[in-house]
């Protein structure tokens, strides 16, 4: 067994869990709200903006030129997907710079961030890898997983597109071979803590989407009665 099919099987609930959630099996449907989703992008442009700085970290960690590339490349696709993905969405839904630039971000969002970020500059190259990878690996599968029943009018059409089709899934196939790459010369008590960072990683990944789904911004904390 590779070491990333036993990340795989170690969060195998989780991620069938992620894949029957309301948002994607609503998305599946074409039958997702469109501020949900109008939401949903906002957030998920703010996110792979902090990804993309996540993988430039994790490049200039990278053991070999072969690496550093990989990853650097990733980065420069992130903010790609940015640009044109969710400049389709933005521009059909009217969000312009100024109303986004004004829009906070959540607090699922600001977590799943913070701890890409914090793990790829303190953290050692092996864990960073495996807490980057389910961004790939999750979304990869759940694209396909809807291609597969999705209608050509889906109004989340270019959404599914991108995240079923060839590019992307080589993307993906890169990052699982670097991940088995990188584990494969890991001590034991580095190879826990990539099991520790991907499984991390899955909850935020699920955490994400049920917070778009439920509108969730930042609690609001009670005053205390007079």
């Amino acid at each position: 067994m590779t070491f990333t099919q036993e990340l795989a099987q170690e969060t195998q609930t989780l991620r069938d869990q992620i894949h029957a959630m309301a948002f994607n099996r609503e998305l599946a449907e074409g039958t997702l709200p469109p501020e949900i989703f109008q939401g949903y992008i906002i957030q998920d442009a703010h996110y792979l903006e902090g990804f993309a700085r996540a993988l430039s970290l994790a490049a200039a960690k990278a053991p070999d030129a072969q690496a550093v590339a990989q990853l650097a490349g990733s980065a420069t696709g992130a903010i790609a997907v940015e640009r044109g993905l969710h400049g389709h969405y933005m521009g059909l839904f009217g969000i312009t710079t100024a109303s986004f630039e004004a829009t906070d971000v959540s607090a699922a969002c600001d977590h799943y961030v913070s701890f890409l970020l914090r793990t790829a500059a303190i953290g050692e190259f092996p864990e960073t890898v495996a807490a980057l990878l389910p961004c790939f690996w999750i979304y990869r599968d759940v694209g396909k997983e809807i291609a597969e029943t999705s209608r050509p009018e889906n109004p989340y059409a270019e959404w599914i597109a991108t995240y079923s089709g060839e590019a992307f899934d080589e993307s993906v196939t890169r990052m699982l071979a670097l991940t088995d790459r990188v584990a494969a010369g890991a001590s034991s008590a580095a190879r826990a803590r990539m099991h520790h960072a991907f499984k991390r990683s899955c909850w935020h990944e699920w955490r994400f989407w049920d917070s778009a789904y439920n509108g969730e911004g930042w609690k609001e904390i009670e005053p205390n009665p007079a």
